[in-house]
């Protein structure tokens, strides 16, 4: 076996948030074909409070440890 050293793993970051964006993109305008702009707006507005909850959790997560006294 030849050991040859390994390179890093690409960053998909980037294209991860744009592929994000393109899916909520379709989704959103599926969902207001069907159900109007009303469903989009309550839709939005849930992933909007879903997303705020998972920062502020992983907030709480990361808080460094103080003793108190």
């Amino acid at each position: 076996m030849i050991n040859r050293p390994t390179q890093s793993a690409p960053n998909y970051t980037n294209a991860c948030i744009v592929m994000f964006g393109v899916n909520l993109s379709w989704v959103f305008l599926v969902l207001w074909a069907l159900w109007g702009l009303l469903a989009v707006a309550a839709l939005g507005w849930t992933l909007n409070r879903w997303m705020t909850w998972l920062e502020a959790r992983k907030a709480r997560a990361c808080l460094p440890f103080t003793p108190q006294r």
